[in-house]
């Protein structure tokens, strides 16, 4: 991924040199097990212990002849040993095959990567759910299909939000836990060189689990499922993203992205304010959506291994995981700053001289005798008038309240008292405070 949307973090995790690391991780945790076994001798398992290293450009450049990058690692751990330590040089990858190494030591930069983005998410929910408090009671008008519907909270946005991102936790944990997992199994999974207790002994040094069955590479469902989850989690910080940039709309502008001293938002037009932030977060998760696609082809290899996959992942395994922290960071920053503005939000709750309140007023009708047919047709009729008087300002010029108030068929039903209570948005909003609590017990 480019530096642009790379932080600090999360480079170092997916780092040539981080990655080498693990790998010699992995080749030093066996020699430690085959030496307790019995198999490589102590004195050679503590010298690589003690001495074993890898330079970088002298991978790459026994790679440029090789053209096998862990055969390129393996010469160059053996050849910082030293003439000296060539005795102790013949145990590195002793009974090995490449992709035991390398799908194990993968599973460690996996379990960097995910504490990483586990704290993003951690970070987004405390600041959606300290949002969601502070605009708790906040009337908004709720809308569906883009059209004003009932009043809501602008706390209910939020909270909404604060839920999704749970369970995104708890399937980002699962998919995660699924990837701690490592093969020492050998060239086509069945042991062939060695024996299934010291993969367990291998494995369990390194804090991985052994996956039960593999064949020469951990099966790629396991991969699939973990970056489709990530699209899934990037795909809520797109849909909070849209969100926002609705309500920045000029028409709208109930909320907007916070605005620095110094930023610009057009070269063209000094007045511009744009949801910059908000169209990133969504232009990035359509690429973290895209990997996901590549993952699930990834899982489907010739007999027990190709490397079609290999390659694919290079870039998608890095690319994702690099993105999902990076649109977590956004999105907390965006919601920690967002500008609110209440006033505007009653402003627009109230631009339809009481529409939103037809509902209510068709159960109030029913409630009080009026057959349900009846009483829509009737309300439709004073709604309709009142949509066809809308004044270029887009306000209407009948008021629905006012055709309401003085309909003789509504008030031989529905006493003054009655009808100003179908209009009285706290009415709308009593379970709003129920909403909270029950989204706030599950954590």
């Amino acid at each position: 991924m480019i530096a642009r949307y790379t932080r600090p973090r999360m480079a170092e995790i997916w780092s040539e040199q981080s990655k080498f690391a693990n790998w010699l991780r992995v080749e030093l945790a066996a020699t430690d097990a085959l030496a307790a076994a019995g198999i490589v001798p102590m004195e050679s398992a503590a010298a690589l212990r003690k001495h074993a290293s890898f330079d970088i450009a002298r991978i790459q450049a026994i790679e440029e002849q090789t053209r096998h990058d862990v055969l390129a690692f393996t010469q160059a751990v053996a050849e910082s040993l030293g003439p000296a330590g060539a005795q102790h040089a013949r145990w590195v990858h002793y009974g090995l095959t490449s992709t035991d190494v390398v799908d194990t030591a993968q599973a460690l930069t996996f379990t960097a990567a995910s504490a990483e983005i586990r704290a993003g998410i951690i970070r987004l929910r405390e600041v959606l759910r300290k949002r969601a408090l502070e605009f708790q009671n906040t009337p908004c008008i709720g809308r569906t299909h883009g059209v004003h519907a009932e009043p809501t909270t602008f706390g209910m946005k939020l909270l909404l939000w604060y839920s999704e991102m749970g369970r995104n936790l708890r399937r980002f944990d699962a998919a995660a836990e699924d990837l701690r997992v490592g093969k020492i199994s050998g060239a086509v999974g069945a042991f062939g060189k060695l024996l299934p207790e010291h993969e367990a002994a291998i494995l369990s040094a390194l804090g991985l689990q052994a996956a039960a069955i593999s064949t020469q590479v951990l099966q790629r469902d396991r991969h699939a499922a973990y970056i489709a989850t990530l699209a899934v989690l990037c795909s809520t910080l797109d849909k909070i993203a849209l969100e926002i940039r609705h309500l920045q709309r000029t028409e709208v502008r109930e909320a907007e992205e916070f605005f620095s001293a110094g930023q610009k938002g057009s070269s063209a037009m000094p007045h511009k304010r744009n949801p910059i932030t908000c169209e990133q977060i969504s232009g990035l998760a359509r690429v973290v959506r895209g990997n996901s696609q590549v993952a699930l082809e990834n899982v489907a290899l010739w007999h027990e291994r190709d490397i079609s996959h290999s390659s694919a992942e290079r870039v998608i395994l890095p690319d994702t995981t690099i993105l999902a922290d990076y649109l977590l960071a956004k999105s907390a920053n965006l919601i920690d700053k967002l500008l609110v503005y209440p006033a505007r939000m009653l402003r627009n709750l109230e631009l339809t001289g009481g529409l939103i309140y037809s509902g209510q007023l068709l159960i109030d009708l029913a409630a009080a005798g009026m057959t349900r047919e009846d009483a829509y047709r009737l309300i439709q009729t004073h709604a309709m008038s009142a949509w066809n008087s809308t004044t270029a300002s887009g306000e209407p010029e009948v008021s629905f309240r006012a055709l309401i108030e003085h309909d003789p068929t509504v008030t031989s039903r529905l006493s003054p008292e009655k009808i100003a209570a179908a209009f009285d948005v706290k009415r709308q909003l009593a379970n709003i405070d129920a909403v909270f609590a029950r989204v706030l017990a599950e954590g």
